[in-house]
């Protein structure tokens, strides 16, 4: 199974517009980051998780060949306001696009996109499918076992996922225990870490390294990184084994799943 970084920033990606700060003019790529999403690679099958507004841009420049699913974490706008840059791939291969995500960013979904459900259908509309998912409750994705898990990003509920020894979680500030029992033998984990200093929403660097080091996971990879963390190759070298900080266009390789 291979994972591509489509993006690696935060809501505002990096560089922050207006900004002169050291890492918004850094000439380093890894310091580029547009908004946090991955594409897993699966047999012949190409799943994306999240669809932020730099989609188009990820799709052309990681040349993804096509989108079989897509698994949403959340309904913040930097994961899902460019959903609609699917629908390439519902002409090319005349297919509906198969959405996995939790009842309310269903439900905000069909509020930000109401003209691909709402009224009669034109040519030129998103095709979507709309399937709802729950933490906790394992369900099958071409033939693939994937598990939802439940994190909190402040008071608000958003989904990880458990895909075999893959574990994705982006913008937590907490874990409950019911999902710790779900991080055992985790191969690669993935996780946000927002910056240096605490934030009420989201994991920062510290915390970020005490979840990896409960976790024990054979490598992690940090992501939803800002500007205010630093710049990439200064906060790598300070950084344990096995953690990494993730960068736009990364690719890794993880066992298949069972």
């Amino acid at each position: 199974m291979k994972l591509v970084f489509l993006g690696t920033g935060t809501s505002q990606g990096v560089p922050v517009a207006g900004c002169g700060c050291a890492v918004c003019t850094s000439a380093d790529p890894r310091d580029k980051r547009l908004r946090t999403a991955v594409a897993l690679f699966l047999r012949d099958k190409v799943w994306v998780i999240d669809t932020g507004p730099d989609l188009r841009q990820q799709i052309l420049r990681a040349r993804l060949p096509t989108i079989d699913a897509v698994l949403l974490t959340h309904a913040h706008k930097d994961h899902i306001a460019g959903l609609d840059d699917v629908r390439p791939f519902n002409y090319l291969q005349n297919k509906r696009i198969n959405i996995y995500a939790a009842a309310h960013t269903l439900q905000q979904l069909r509020t930000e996109f109401a003209y691909a459900f709402d009224g009669p259908p034109y040519p030129g509309l998103p095709q979507l499918n709309l399937w709802e998912i729950e933490a906790f409750a394992p369900f099958s994705l071409h033939g693939v076992e994937v598990v939802p898990l439940l994190v909190w990003h402040y008071r608000l509920p958003v989904l990880g996922f458990r895909i075999g020894g893959l574990v994705y979680i982006t913008d937590a500030s907490a874990i409950p225990e019911e999902t710790w029992a779900h991080l055992q033998g985790v191969e690669v984990l993935i996780l946000n870490a927002l910056r240096r200093e605490p934030h009420i929403a989201h994991f920062h660097l510290e915390a970020a390294i005490e979840v990896v080091q409960r976790v024990r996971p054979q490598r992690a990879f940090f992501i939803h990184i800002s500007h205010l963390m630093g710049p990439h190759a200064e906060v790598q070298a300070s950084l344990p084994a096995p953690i990494f900080l993730a960068y736009d266009g990364l690719e890794i390789f993880i066992s298949d799943p069972a």
